[in-house]
């Protein structure tokens, strides 16, 4: 029933929630529990049917200044609220028309892809063809045909990536060779190609290492092709990747798809920890099993391939020790290079 004491109760309980209120929607809550149908302040207002005549009046004005206090609590915290919520959007959305504006910075190629095509011109200039194949290869092409036999490590689950199921027999291809035979399957003889791409590898990321990376593989067949060819082309890629002074060395080596093959050194005068040759890639004659798998008669033909990373190649060309680098894609990397390699 209305009497001072509930309807000042109903009062201090609503000025109490209005100025808890910090935002609109505290605020909303705020009005629909203390001025709403279901609140204190209107349930007491429905009861002033029930008050006796004579005391009707008093009752009304009671209540009438209740409601009035609580209507004027609940404009003025509006207005304060929205105030400060308009105050804190403006803030945020503030735009200093005196700064300097944000100017994009133009990019650079990546000096990877500026050095494959360094490669390949400088095998265009000596008469070879380009040559490209897909990364996603038979499992044939890239270790049958090459003279890799069933069992050898390089098929493991632990180097390469296959593709499921294992049935299909397809898998990422783990160096360009695939192009190679592709490309003597495809040709007229004689033939002299280049192949640059993408491989990948069961590698972990590190200063020397990534489990994709960049390769450029060479073969050239034709009659009466000796070591000799090898190495004068070699010796020549070198020089033009190194400079005049650049020299290579070749050590026997072993590889499925060459014989006699040999491990292609470089003399790298900026190495870590001083002077001295260094790895560059592996080179050979073309076994006669990989020219029989292409259709080619080993008594008429020879040839000789090679390859090497281009990552590696980048390295010594412009003394850089971390390969990390190279693969994640911090602008900065690319711009010092400029525009050329």
């Amino acid at each position: 029933m209305i009497s001072d004491e509930s309807v000042a109760a109903a009062v201090d309980a609503a000025l109490t929630a209005i100025a808890a209120a910090e935002d609109s929607t505290a605020l909303k809550a705020a009005r629909g529990a203390h001025v709403g149908e279901a609140s204190v302040l209107s349930r007491l207002n429905a009861t002033l049917r029930d008050v006796a005549k004579d005391q009707k009046a008093a009752a009304g004005k009671l209540m009438g200044q209740a409601r009035a206090r609580v209507a004027q609590a609940l404009a003025e915290r509006e207005s304060e609220i929205v105030a400060h919520e308009e105050e804190v959007r403006l803030e945020a959305e503030f735009v200093d028309v005196t700064a300097l504006p944000t100017r994009a910075r133009a990019g650079a190629r990546h000096p990877l892809s500026l050095l494959q095509e360094r490669i390949a011109d400088i095998f265009v200039g000596m008469g070879w063809e380009v040559a490209e194949g897909p990364e996603l290869e038979s499992e044939w092409f890239n270790f049958d045909a090459l003279n890799f036999a069933p069992d050898h490590p390089a098929r493991a689950m632990q180097d390469t990536f296959f593709i499921d199921p294992v049935e299909s027999h397809l898998l990422l291809r783990t160096h360009t060779s695939p192009v190679q035979v592709r490309s003597l399957l495809s040709r007229e003889l004689p033939v002299y190609v280049i192949a640059p791409g993408r491989v990948y590898r069961t590698d972990e990321l590190d200063a020397t290492h990534t489990p994709v990376f960049m390769q450029v593989e060479g073969i050239a067949i034709d009659k009466g092709l000796t070591m000799a060819h090898l190495r004068g082309t070699l010796e020549h890629f070198a020089r033009a990747m190194f400079g005049e002074g650049a020299k290579i060395r070749l050590r026997p080596n072993y590889f499925p798809f060459t014989e006699p093959s040999a491990e292609m050194d470089v003399w790298q005068p900026n190495a870590k920890g001083g002077a001295r040759w260094v790895e560059w890639g592996g080179c050979g004659m073309v076994n006669p099993n990989v020219l029989l798998s292409a259709g080619i008669d080993p008594e008429e033909y020879q040839g000789f391939a090679f390859g090497m990373g281009i990552e590696r190649t980048l390295q010594f060309r412009n003394d850089l020790n971390d390969m990390r680098d190279m693969v994640e894609g911090d602008i900065r990397f690319s711009q010092q290079f400029g525009m050329v390699v």
